[in-house]
């Protein structure tokens, strides 16, 4: 990759789920994606190896980490970071419209909101 600015306006945005749409860079050593999630919207328990950052742009969001203890729930807003370091199952519900910049280290092209 090469150094250039990229608008988000310009890049296509996908729908990897119905209430899910997603606009993404992608680096070599690290991922951005601004993706916004309907109300409603549930993003089933997963894990993934790679390291995320959820900021919270918009809206709220609940997020569900499973940990040896049990579920802990943390609900984040605007202003707030959710971190997620690499094999912790999380999941995820959208409590109103939300806006995410979500940061993927390193990249893949398959995250937990990517159906097979």
């Amino acid at each position: 990759m090469r150094a250039q600015p990229i608008r988000w306006a310009d890049l296509q945005p996908d729908r990897p789920m119905a209430t899910i749409s997603r606009r993404r860079v992608i680096g070599e050593q690290a991922m951005i994606s601004d993706v916004t999630l309907d109300k409603g919207c549930v993003v089933a328990m997963h894990s993934h190896p790679q390291e995320q950052f959820a900021c919270v742009l918009s809206g709220r969001i609940r997020f569900t980490i499973r940990t040896e203890k049990g579920d802990e729930v943390f609900t984040c807003g605007p202003d707030e970071v959710m971190v997620l370091p690499s094999g912790v199952p999380h999941a995820a519900e959208a409590l109103e419209e939300t806006r995410i910049l979500d940061i993927f280290s390193p990249p893949s092209e398959k995250t937990g909101i990517d159906r097979p």
